[in-house]
């Protein structure tokens, strides 16, 4: 498994792992690259539909100064003290941080006199140079087509999402976030599609209306490119080995004709040094280190000369691999086929019950806390299925009973 780039480039070049890339954490990398190829998607599909007279330009009055508001000034300092305390303890200390920056970044250590001195000194800056600066406004109009938002949206989405896959992730684990809540809340593992997906839902429906795009138009391009960034998330979770494996393997049957480990896997060196020691290790020196109050990394390194040092034993199901394909095989699905939809929302509708289907199954083998609701013991995640794929079906029916086909493809 590769935790961060640095074991990753150990495999690919053989250059030694737990130096200076280990800052780039694999999940946190494959994320961004899903947020990058859902922006490309969106800004595709609504270029297609810009051409096509569905989604038309606004009119957008801006109003501009020289001049920096109150607010520019206070944010920019704000952000020179906090770069300015955090940076030179970062690079005086680096191999301290380098396995978690985050914790470091959100603790309250710092060199914050130099912190004070850099926001002081942006503040004047900024301050002087307003002086000098033209006093009068300038208004400006142009045509404002909403694919040229594209980088907003997908920021919108990105940052809600995080956060509602973290909110609903401390709903399943709330005694580990009050024993480390900053550990827990800037932590790459522990995220919760579901409640990313809400949240960013919410946020986007709210952003768009002032694009003037009807939601159902963003609803269906935004089905089709969850489906693409989940699946290169998942990507994530399956190389930085974070948790969201399946339960114990059962036997591989003979019939099996693909790889072993497509059926079974044992994510060695996974990012949350879960599992048994490698056997590369010194099982005595890291009991000693555990015993001395080190962290699991600082054990790891003790004991066997790097972070990651735990695999699974026995073997379990790699399921984040299956939702890759199942994911990406869904897209290409509805993509091809998209011009058959007719009606605005279908997409999108459809996607709903795809993926409460997929996630409903997939539950049954994956890792997962149960809770005991109406007779049933599922996981959150499987209650939160069945009302995908009800909300789903639902509203296929209301689209298809209230709504004329569209007539511009």
């Amino acid at each position: 498994m590769y935790p961060d780039l640095s074991y990753l480039f150990n495999d690919l070049f053989g250059t030694s792992v737990d130096n200076w890339t280990s800052i780039f954490k694999t999940f946190g990398f494959l994320l961004v690259m899903a947020l990058m190829a859902c922006g490309i998607f969106l800004k595709y599909e609504l270029e297609q539909k810009e051409k096509a007279g569905l989604i038309l330009p606004q009119k957008v009055k801006i109003v501009t100064s020289a001049k920096l508001s109150i607010t520019d000034i206070v944010t920019n300092s704000i952000f020179m003290l906090i770069f300015g305390a955090k940076l030179p303890m970062l690079i005086m200390n680096f191999d301290q941080y380098k396995g978690d920056p985050a914790s470091y970044i959100f603790s309250k250590l710092g060199t914050w006199w130099i912190g004070i001195l850099a926001a002081v000194v942006t503040a004047a800056y900024y301050i002087w140079t307003n002086s000098k600066a033209d006093p009068n406004p300038k208004t400006t109009e142009y045509m404002q087509y909403p694919s040229s938002k594209t980088n907003d949206i997908i920021i919108i989405a990105g940052l809600s999402g995080v956060l509602g896959s973290k909110l609903f992730s401390i709903t399943e684990d709330m005694s580990g976030f009050f024993k480390d809540p900053i550990g827990s809340l800037f932590s790459g593992s522990g995220l919760n599609v579901f409640g990313g997906l809400i949240l960013a839902s919410i946020a986007v429906l709210w952003y768009i209306k002032k694009l003037g795009i009807k939601p159902y138009y963003m609803m269906d391009i935004g089905g089709m490119g969850i489906l693409l960034g989940y699946a290169i998330g998942r990507i994530g979770c399956q190389l930085s080995g974070d948790g969201d494996w399946g339960i114990i393997a059962a036997s591989q049957p003979e019939w099996w004709f693909l790889p072993d480990w497509l059926w079974s896997y044992q994510y060695p060196n996974n990012v949350n040094n879960e599992g048994v020691l490698l056997a590369s290790c010194d099982p005595a020196a890291y009991q000693t280190a555990i015993s001395q109050g080190l962290s699991q990394e600082d054990s790891c390194v003790q004991s066997c000369g790097i972070r990651y040092c735990h695999e699974l034993n026995p073997k379990v199901y790699p399921t984040p691999i299956y939702e890759t394909v199942f994911s990406l095989i869904a897209m290409a699905t509805l993509w091809f086929n998209k011009h058959r939809f007719k009606i605005p929302g279908m997409i999108f509708f459809t996607y709903m019950i795809i993926n409460g289907v997929e996630r409903f199954f997939i539950e049954q083998i994956r890792v997962n806390d149960k809770y005991e609701m109406f007779g049933l013991n599922w996981s959150q995640a499987q209650y939160i299925s069945i009302l995908f794929i009800l909300v789903g079906v639902l509203g296929i029916i209301y689209l298809k009973n209230s709504t004329k086909p569209e007539t511009k493809v």
